[in-house]
Formats: C-alpha cells, sequence, structure tokens
C-alpha cells in the first residue's frame, strides 16, 4: 500500500465531488439552512398558540386571566362570543378555547369551587399537549394570587430555587441546532460516500480502477479520507457560522475533542456507506437502504430521545452502533464542556466500532471488485 496512490485517488475523488452540483447542493443546505431552520422552525415548548376566551363574568378576575396568555407561549387572545366557540373550532381557527362563566369571580370569593372549561384542539397534538398544562398553571397562578392579594404577599412555606444547568434560558435552539449537526455528519458522510462508489460504476471507471497498480485498501482509505475531509469542513464551518454565529449558541467544549471524535465517526459512517453501495445495484437501491440503515441509527441513538427511556434491549443493541457513542461524546463535550477525561470511554469505543465496520467493509470491497 503506497501513500501516493492513497492522495491521487482521493483527489480523484474530490475533483468527481466538485463536478457533481446535486451533492454539492446537498452538502451546503445540510450544514448551513438545515441546521438553522431545525434550531429554529419546529420549536418543540409552545410558541404562538392560538386562543380564545369566553369571557362572560367580566370581572377582575377574569380580566387578569385573559391579560395571563400572552406571547411567544400563545397570540394575543382574541375575546368571543360563545356561539362562535363550535364554528371556530371546526374551522381550525383555534387550538385552546377559554369559557369563563357568569358569576365565576363571586362564586369563587364566596368559598365555592367554580368550574372552568377548557376546550383544546386534540388534531393539533404537540401544542394540545403542552398547551393544555400551560393554561392550568396559568389560571390556577392567577387565581391563586387574586385569592392571596389581601395577604400582603404572604410567603409559600417552600421556596424552590430552579437552576438550568448547560441551558440558563432553556432554549430549544440551543439543543436542536447540535442535535442536528450531529445527525448530518452521519448522513452525509454514508451519503457521499456510497453515491462516489456508485457514480464510479455506473460512469465504468470501476474497471479503469481494477487495471491499475493499485489495491482494494487504496481505493478505499481514499474514498474515507476525502469523503471524510469534507465534512469534517462542512462540520467546523457549520458549528462556527451557523451554530455560534448566526444562531448565537455557545459551545462550551473543546471544538479540537469535538473534531477527534467527529473523524472516528467520519471513518465508520464512510465505510457504512461503502458497504451499502457494494450490496445496492443502483443509486435509487442505495436510497432505499440509507432509508433503512439511517432512520434507526438517528431515531434510536439517543440524538432524539434519551437512551434511559428506551428499552433495555435496545440500548444494548444500540450500544454497536458508532451513532450511540458519538452523540453521548459530542453533547458532553459541546453541552456540558467534558473533557478527555469524561468522554474518555466513548472514544474508546468509537475506535474499536469504526475498526471492526472498517474490516467488514473491506471484505466486501475486495468481493465486490472480483
Amino acid at each position: 500500500m503506497r501513500l501516493a496512490n492513497i492522495l491521487h485517488l482521493g483527489m480523484k475523488e474530490l475533483r468527481g465531488l466538485a463536478r457533481d452540483p446535486a451533492l454539492l447542493l446537498l452538502i451546503v443546505y445540510a450544514f448551513t439552512l438545515n441546521i438553522y431552520t431545525a434550531a429554529t422552525a419546529a420549536p418543540e415548548s409552545l410558541n404562538k398558540a392560538a386562543v380564545s376566551i369566553v369571557d362572560e363574568d367580566r370581572s377582575p378576575l377574569s380580566a387578569r386571566m385573559v391579560d395571563a396568555l400572552y406571547p411567544p407561549h400563545f397570540l394575543p387572545p382574541r375575546l368571543i362570543d360563545a356561539s362562535e366557540v363550535d364554528d371556530r373550532m371546526n374551522a381550525g381557527l383555534d387550538t385552546f378555547v377559554i369559557d369563563i362563566p357568569p358569576d365565576f369571580q363571586k362564586n369563587l370569593l364566596a368559598g365555592h369551587r367554580p368550574s372552568l372549561q377548557l376546550n383544546i384542539d386534540a388534531t393539533r397534538m404537540t401544542q394540545a399537549f403542552s398547551g393544555g398544562r400551560y393554561i392550568q398553571e396559568i389560571v390556577s397562578g392567577e387565581i391563586g394570587a387574586f385569592l392571596d392579594r389581601g395577604q400582603k404577599g404572604a410567603a409559600p412555606p417552600v421556596d424552590l430555587s430552579l437552576r438550568a444547568a448547560f441551558n440558563p434560558q432553556l432554549s430549544e435552539a440551543w439543543f436542536g441546532s447540535v442535535t442536528e449537526v450531529i445527525s448530518t455528519v452521519t448522513m452525509l458522510s454514508i451519503i457521499l460516500t456510497g453515491a462516489a462508489l456508485i457514480r464510479e460504476r455506473e460512469h465504468g471507471t470501476i474497471e479503469h480502477l481494477l487495471v491499475m497498480p493499485v489495491s482494494p485498501t487504496e481505493i478505499m482509505l481514499a474514498k474515507i479520507w476525502s469523503m471524510g475531509l469534507v465534512v469534517l469542513l462542512a462540520t467546523a464551518y457549520s458549528l462556527v457560522v451557523i451554530v455560534e454565529g448566526a444562531l448565537q449558541v455557545p459551545l462550551q467544549g473543546s471544538m479540537l475533542l469535538f473534531l477527534c471524535g467527529a473523524v472516528l465517526q467520519l471513518v465508520a459512517a464512510t465505510c457504512m456507506g461503502i458497504f451499502l453501495a457494494t450490496i445496492a445495484g443502483s443509486m435509487p437501491q442505495f436510497g432505499l437502504l440509507l432509508m433503512l440503515v439511517l432512520l434507526p441509527l438517528q431515531i434510536l441513538s439517543g440524538g432524539m430521545t434519551p437512551r434511559e427511556s428506551m428499552p433495555v434491549a435496545i440500548q444494548w443493541i444500540m450500544s454497536a452502533a458508532p451513532n450511540t457513542h458519538f452523540v453521548i461524546m459530542a453533547q458532553a463535550v459541546l453541552f456540558r464542556d467534558a473533557g478527555l477525561a469524561v468522554v474518555w470511554p466513548q472514544l474508546l469505543w468509537l475506535l474499536v466500532i469504526t475498526s471492526v465496520f472498517f474490516v467488514l467493509s473491506l471484505r466486501r470491497f475486495r468481493a465486490f471488485l472480483r
């Protein structure tokens, strides 16, 4: 095996990528606009929910409850009549409608337990699930503050001091942007390497390589370093320019340590792309295989859902996937400023899994070239 062959073959891969506008556009989109929209377009918490109020009480207490529903969780409340509730809910104009009955404040001050009616459009699942809890807490807080207004602010028996570690503002963009970068690293590594191999087979250039004095190991290493370098540079750019610059997300840990773990993940993912490309007969088949492999890797690796909430069997199975250890390492470094003393087990696991993937992919690639 000669390093000169690996270098020249890798440069050939980079020139081939430069002549593929579709893949270049995918790289640019994946590490720029995709990161930005994933962090800002679909927040996990309640955001600008449409709410209307039927105020049949017209009391100071009902006015307080109306004023307590304000952005960004809710749009400015709309006061409507009781006859409009069904029509607005059927038309999808309101997610929540609160009906405050007559004499609500009077009955409350008299010691009774009056009821409020909250209508929820349950077809808007995300907002309906969290919004009902938000409204219940807001209404309960306003009622409690109204009833205690004459006690000169009597202190509660317990004072809860809240400290949100690593994300003081509880901003979804902090978590979403970094998680999307982590997912994109794996996705682009598999796609670029697999597409490069399939492109050579469809264009007939793979036969040219077979008659040249190069070994399968040199060909495979060339694809790994060239495509991995592209993704690594795009990852560093995305973290610095998009995440830290455009989204104003403060990255806590060492960028160098994260990139070292990303290199191991890139080698594993590119080997996976080569393995899938040797199985697929064409680009459409490669796309189908990619869906079958990539979706479980992304969903079950712990990036979207904590591993602790998954069944134990799934946790054990996903321990063999490089994504799982890369997600743990990346989140620890970038979110919690973890050092090598903390994340070395994940790096060791990545090294072991990457070595296994490389051996398996090389054996499959050699059989593919015969």
